[in-house]
């Protein structure tokens, strides 16, 4: 007789024998890839670049990505409040004590560990907000419910978009719909939402004072590109792709690349680097490589049977299909530039640190899912 039951209680070796294999194998591909680029584009630069940095995030990465894998994601639940003042206050000290760069105050130093507390603030919320909907799933299809939910997030979102950072805050309105989605709540909440948020931001666009005159100039970029500031990345992006054709100009090679005309291509535009070496077929290969890890995590979620196991898998799904959707549709000129990474792919410390805890986290909940057969 064959059943399925939540594994809570199960011994952790019970655990280790259920890893989800290809789900680890695709994130440490795409983990390889992200590897590979850094160093093609660090090639020339005083020490390497950031290669051997990432190297080292990587390796402080372990950290969370075996908390996240070992800890059992009840315990998550049961400190969800606690959890939640801790995001609020963390985002709270940013604007209080952290230092600015780029124009933006996004980041708090601990000792010589500098952190970005907005990318923490995206797993923290997938939890709490899996948690504050799993506790009402008798009024999941409420639009009073739906409504409550979306007041849990306004705090943190409003925190993040003072630093700004308005790519951020959008990730963190994708999460709440994506937790929403695989709670259950009816269809038509969440597009009138998306509704909804589009005529915000249309308003915010005609406000003086919501928006940036920078937020506003990346948008009209979009349609105007030039050799200006706002629009020199995504124009140099396009002839790094251009370049790279089918096959792309071999590995190390890219003239783009050492000619260093893609300013901060190690971060929100390394995938012009897989483009310009690697050409059609290289990005071909890491786009599959992003399917595949895509749909195991789709697999978590499908077949979890806890509705709070269901909707943690679902908000790192839409955050980290967000990411990737928006990163590849900014440098192809599809969308604004809003300073989104690649997952596991980008240079960054926190933003790693975040991409291996949520792996650790969905191969948490998927052995604890897993079928177990009786006799």
């Amino acid at each position: 007789m064959a059943t399925l039951r939540a594994m809570s209680g199960a011994p952790r070796i019970a655990l280790l024998r259920r890893i989800d294999w290809p789900l680890l194998a695709s994130a440490g591909i795409l983990l390889a890839g992200g590897l590979l680029a850094l160093y093609s584009e660090g090639l020339g630069k005083e020490g390497g670049g950031n290669f051997r940095k990432q190297l080292l995030n990587m390796s402080l990465g372990l950290v969370p990505f075996v908390l996240f894998a070992w800890l059992d994601p009840a315990a998550w639940r049961r400190r969800a409040h606690a959890l939640y003042i801790v995001n609020v206050l963390m985002l709270a000290a940013v604007l209080a004590l952290g230092f600015r760069a780029g124009g933006a105050q996004r980041w708090l130093s601990l000792g010589p560990i500098q952190f970005q507390p907005s990318e923490l603030a995206k797993l923290f919320t997938v939890l709490t907000l899996a948690t504050f909907l799993a506790s009402r799933q008798d009024s999941i299809r409420k639009l009073s419910t739906f409504g409550l939910s979306f007041l849990h997030m306004l705090l943190p979102v409003l925190l993040v978009f003072k630093q700004p950072h308005l790519g951020a805050s959008l990730v963190m309105l994708a999460i709440w719909l994506s937790v929403s989605i695989a709670g259950g709540v009816p269809l038509r909440f969440v597009f009138g939402s998306v509704a909804v948020a589009a005529g915000v931001l249309g308003l915010a666009w005609v406000t003086p004072g919501v928006l940036h005159d920078y937020q506003k100039e990346r948008v009209i970029a979009m349609f105007h590109s030039d050799v200006q500031e706002n629009g020199y990345q995504a124009l140099r992006s396009e002839i790094a792709f251009g370049a790279g054709g089918v096959f792309g100009e071999g590995y190390l090679r890219g003239e783009q690349k050492q000619g260093r005309f893609i300013p901060e291509q190690n971060t929100d535009f390394i995938f012009t680097v897989i483009g310009e070496e690697g050409g059609l077929v290289g990005c071909v290969l890491v786009l599959g490589a992003f399917a595949f890890f895509f749909y195991r995590v789709w697999l978590v979620m499908l077949e979890a049977d806890d509705p709070y196991a269901k909707m943690i898998a679902g908000g790192i799904l839409g955050m980290m299909l967000f990411h990737t959707a928006v990163n590849l549709m900014m440098i192809l000129q599809m969308l604004p530039v809003v300073g989104l990474w690649l997952p596991f792919m980008s240079y960054g410390g926190t933003a790693l640190w975040l991409c291996m805890a949520s792996v650790g986290l969905l191969l948490n909940v998927r052995a604890r899912e897993r079928p177990v057969l009786f006799g």
